[in-house]
């Protein structure tokens, strides 16, 4: 190789030792006529000393940032005054005995060191650059750590790493399939993969019993911090395994996960079920790293004379010591709670004669008193108060729960959380139909059968479903949360056809889209299935969370903007007409006529 080392192995050198590094110019000062530079490499910085009046050694003197250099030359002691205590390597320095250009390097679009506060569209354009940074190093090298710790700790369980596809039949998980055209079979289409979900069933049918895949799936759906469009998941399967199976073999990965990224940063494993994940904090993925919980409320207003509190469910969320948080702040939460939901929010300032708030002349004196005592409210705290049915309750004081008070996601400790027993249904669609919580291959909870089969009949008979009652029925599934953030699903899945057929029908896919869609599958549970279950997590935002990253996109070698552009390959881009004939495609004349425009 070009080098001997890499810059933070030259301090286990002798002084008087000769090295060869290879790297990058990261800062160039000239002091008197000797050039100091700083040479980057993946390992960090070194500091190069030159004379440009020795021979060869001249061309130092022309060297800019980013110039790909090669040196060769000795390590020497740093003279006193001149340490950088910062750098492993502030110590020393490497005296150049001979420089080579490798490349030389054009003004750069914009700086390294200050690219944090560059135009993501920039940063992206120019990825290759973006990459050179200690930072986007650092975290692609915590995501291999990742990758490596995940595929040793199933390997060692005794699972099989089995590659699915990634051309399959579009199947309904929950958003916007990718398509691809055929050009075999034209005016037909491919799916890319929201998860390998069919596949790793059919491989628990085919006895590979334990079975895991780091799997690249898509998505069409809109991007925020926490999702892309392509993303890298662990997707995983056991046969002859319970729910409890499975959520001790993912945490031992996560575990075993943690200790290779961050050994030292205290972390705890915790399981609630869903509804006390809701009730408790007003949220499915609760950030435990702070617990400041809902406060039961409703019965201190059982017989209150206060129309607004005349509510199925009254929660109370006491924010200590922000009493004097701005009006301005205050409405703007008000108007958030509204767009929620709620009829409104009601806010209670602590002070040491009682509560100060425009409601206060609604409540009586012993409604306040018991609310203070129930909330264990002190003066200078709090008080949020919403009134609704129990979900709009929760779903709105939790959102005020983490806009208050949730902590930036690079502050330890690392709190996992595995929340079980998730409803079945999320509700009601439009047309009045139940719409699964997670994906129509999860198993119904053992002791909410009776309840789908009563659903089923109401279904049958054409009545009018209650859609509390649809929300009551629970499911065999789980999800894994870390600090705030949901890592991912799993679920015992269904694995007899008659269940399946059963479930596909309360939520009105017909015969012929069942046999269309998921004929194979079907057929597979004929021959023997075995009981099942599984898991998935995202990859990209478990490395997001362990790099001390908010943003997933800072994870990924080459994301896509907010917008789902690619600026670096200037993807998605137009083909040409040849390719459109070929593949038996036309693009509608509105169309073309938008993108010229755009």
């Amino acid at each position: 190789m070009l080098r001997s080392h890499y810059s933070n192995e030259t301090i286990s050198a002798n002084i008087g030792d000769e090295v060869e590094l290879c790297g990058w110019v990261d800062a160039r000062r000239d002091h008197g006529g000797i050039v100091f530079f700083d040479l980057r490499d993946r390992e960090g910085l070194i500091q190069v000393v030159a004379d440009p009046s020795v021979g060869e050694l001249e061309l130092v003197k022309d060297i800019r940032l980013e110039y790909c250099l090669r040196i060769i030359g000795k390590i020497e002691n740093r003279p006193q005054g001149t340490l950088n205590e910062e750098l492993p390597t502030g110590k020393i320095e490497v005296h150049a005995k001979s420089v080579e250009v490798l490349n030389a390097s054009d003004p750069l679009p914009f700086q390294l060191d200050k690219a944090d506060n560059v135009d993501e569209q920039i940063r992206y354009q120019y990825r290759y650059l973006d990459l050179r940074r200690p930072r986007i190093q650092r975290n692609l090298r915590i995501r291999a750590t990742v990758n490596g710790a995940i595929r040793k700790s199933f390997t060692e369980q005794g699972f099989t790493e089995v590659e699915t596809p990634l051309l399959i039949a579009s199947t309904p998980e929950g958003a916007r399939d990718f398509v691809v055209p055929s050009r075999l079979s034209p005016g037909k289409f491919y799916a890319l993969p929201q998860s390998p979900q069919l596949f790793k069933q059919l491989l628990m049918v085919g006895g590979i019993d334990k079975y895991f895949q780091i799997a690249k799936c898509l998505r069409d759906e809109d991007l925020r911090a926490d999702r892309q469009f392509e993303f890298t998941q662990l997707d995983m399967e056991m046969s002859f395994a319970s729910q409890a199976d499975v959520l001790d073999s993912v945490t031992a990965v996560l575990e075993n996960v943690a200790a290779q990224v961050a050994p030292d940063v205290e972390r705890s494993f915790e399981t609630m079920t869903w509804f006390d994940a809701m009730d408790r904090y007003g949220i499915d993925k609760p950030d435990l790293r702070f617990d400041t919980p809902l406060i039961e409320c409703t019965q201190i207003f059982n017989e209150t004379e206060f129309r607004a509190f005349q509510a199925e469910s009254i929660k109370a969320l006491c924010v200590q010591t922000q009493g004097d948080i701005s009006r301005s702040k205050l409405d703007e939460m008000t108007e958030k709670s509204k767009k929620l939901g709620a009829g409104g929010l009601v806010w209670m300032r602590v002070t040491d004669e009682g509560v100060d708030s425009p409601v206060a002349k609604f409540l009586t004196d012993d409604e306040i008193s018991e609310l203070k005592n129930v909330t264990q409210a002190k003066t200078g705290d709090l008080l949020l108060l919403v009134a609704s049915d129990w979900h709009t309750t929760c779903d709105v004081l939790g959102t005020l729960r983490n806009d208050l008070l949730r902590p930036p996601v690079s502050n330890p400790p690392l709190k996992f959380l595995w929340v079980t027993d998730f409803p079945l249904f999320e509700g009601l669609n439009d047309q009045g139909k139940p719409v699964p919580a997670h994906h129509p291959f999860t198993m119904p909870h053992p002791d909410d059968r009776e309840k789908v089969e009563q659903l089923s009949e109401q279904i049958k008979l054409g009545q009018e479903l209650d859609e509390v009652f649809v929300r009551s029925i629970r499911s065999q599934s789980y999800d894994a949360v870390l600090n705030g953030w949901e890592l991912g699903s799993g679920s015992v899945r269904i694995h007899r056809a008659d269940i399946q057929c059963h479930i596909f029908d309360i939520l009105g896919i017909s015969q012929a889209e069942q046999n269309s869609r998921f004929g194979f599958l079907l057929d597979a549970f004929r021959f023997g299935a075995p009981p099942h279950a599984g898991y998935a997590f995202g990859i990209d935002r478990l490395v997001a969370i362990l790099a001390g990253e908010d943003n997933i996109r800072e994870v990924s070698a080459y994301p896509k903007t907010q917008t789902g552009q690619d600026p670096l390959s200037k993807a998605p881009s137009s083909i040409d007409e040849a390719q459109l004939a070929e593949l038996g495609l036309n693009i509608r004349p509105e169309v073309l006529a938008q993108d010229q425009q755009d």
